[in-house]
């Protein structure tokens, strides 16, 4: 029999960015924009706006808000809180019109 194929070596993955929870965060605020038709999506380069998808991502982000409270230091509170803040302004202005 030959080699066995699932044993093929890959090189280590090492991402892109440091990840921690203020990249998360800045992750799924991107991804809420990006529903919001704010920035394009990053696989077609296109702007779509999808109200829905939006609103459960800023959901997401909020119930992380409500289960670390107490756990974050000073500045992931404060970005949790400004992504949130304009996430939210942004969302009723869009379902708004």
């Amino acid at each position: 029999m030959g080699p066995d194929k699932t044993q093929q070596l890959e090189e280590p993955y090492t991402p892109a960015i440091e990840i921690n929870f203020a990249s998360f965060i800045f992750s799924l605020g991107r991804s809420a924009f990006v529903h919001l038709g704010e920035e394009p999506d990053p696989v077609t380069g296109g702007k779509k706006v999808s109200l829905p998808l939006a609103k459960e991502t800023i959901d997401i982000i909020g119930l992380l808000e409500e289960k670390t409270k107490g756990n974050l230091t000073q500045d992931e509170e404060q970005l949790i809180k400004n992504i949130l803040y304009a996430l939210r302004m942004r969302y009723v202005e869009m379902s708004s019109k």
